[in-house]
């Protein structure tokens, strides 16, 4: 189901076609399970993954495995999913524990990383962020062409003539992202929070960018982000092919499918002005634009920051 099933609707449905029902909410979070490598994510998806579960455990045919003493006890007079319930409420404060323990940890060291300007790359999941840090910061950081291929945040210093700034990768966003997810990848979306400048990346060979711009707005409306200083990126043009259309036919009248890159520049794009850029990372195109776009907003907050450094990096025209 394309959406988040409560646990009454999951119970009847699974009776009614008599299989197993996986809601929206389930498949992500069993994607997010599958690319978690740090210890870091896989607590994170774990912890979602028990929020989920705990209203859940009632339609639960089987029941949790015990361990031997201490939480897996049975009390006087508990039924067992009584039992399951606080096994997994137990889990719930221990992963919350060690979630905030490393949150402090993570916080210091984002402190520590002086009074450079920050930049986060945000946008919706498998739109090619990663492949553009690569490319920017000429490291490697792991890019796959797959959903939630990058699930911890990677930073990097970057120096774009001789104006140094920091460079996050963050967790790909999608439509109606689980609360759940967004709740235990704090420290993930505080890279964003604590932001100067945004890297919207879109991939717009896709045929439903605008939906995915939406939804990423959303979320950066959500965590409180959506006002920050940000240059929107079309990604992937070397990938893009407008709908052919035939100028004969008199039924199927013309829409924004049949565009082309630069009849779409016309539409609400061309509002945007100097903060938008159309590049292909694969390919290379136009990243040099891209980082003279980049150098420009960054050097604006820099001076804001530290106007007597202003002689020290001149404006790209």
């Amino acid at each position: 189901f394309d959406d988040e099933l409560s646990p009454t609707q999951e119970r009847n449905i699974s009776k009614i076609f008599n299989c197993k029902v996986i809601d929206r909410t389930n498949l992500i979070l069993d994607i997010f399970a599958q690319r978690a490598t740090t210890s870091y994510a896989k607590t994170q998806v774990e912890l979602a993954q028990c929020q989920y579960l705990l209203p859940r455990l009632k339609g639960m045919w089987t029941h949790l495995e015990r361990q031997k003493g201490g939480i897996g006890m049975r009390g006087p007079g508990e039924t067992e999913i009584e039992t399951d319930r606080r096994i997994v409420r137990n889990k719930i404060s221990l992963l919350k524990e060690k979630i905030k323990s490393i949150d402090k940890q993570m916080h210091v060291q984002r402190g520590n990383r002086g009074k450079l300007i920050r930049v986060a790359i945000v946008g919706y999941t498998n739109v090619g962020k990663s492949t553009l840090m690569n490319l920017l910061s000429k490291s490697r950081v792991f890019a796959e062409d797959k959903l939630f291929a990058t699930l911890d945040t990677t930073v990097r210093k970057i120096v774009i003539r001789n104006l140094p700034f920091l460079l996050s990768d963050t967790v790909g966003f999608i439509r109606k992202l689980p609360t759940q997810l967004i709740k235990s990848f704090k420290s993930t979306l505080d890279e964003i929070r604590e932001a100067d400048l945004l890297l919207h990346v879109v991939d717009i060979s896709h045929s439903n960018f605008e939906e995915h711009i939406s939804a990423v707005e959303k979320t950066l409306d959500e965590i409180k982000s959506l006002e920050k200083p940000s240059i929107m990126v079309f990604n992937k043009i070397d990938n893009y092919e407008p709908v052919n259309y035939n100028k004969d036919d008199l039924i199927v009248e013309r829409d924004k499918s049949n565009f082309s890159i630069e009849e779409w520049k016309q539409t609400w794009m061309n509002k945007l002005g100097d903060k938008v850029e159309f590049i292909s990372a694969i390919k290379k195109t136009n990243i040099e634009e891209l980082k003279d776009s980049l150098y420009n907003e960054v050097r604006k907050i820099h001076i804001t920051r530290f106007p007597y450094n202003d002689f020290l990096y001149p404006e790209i025209n």
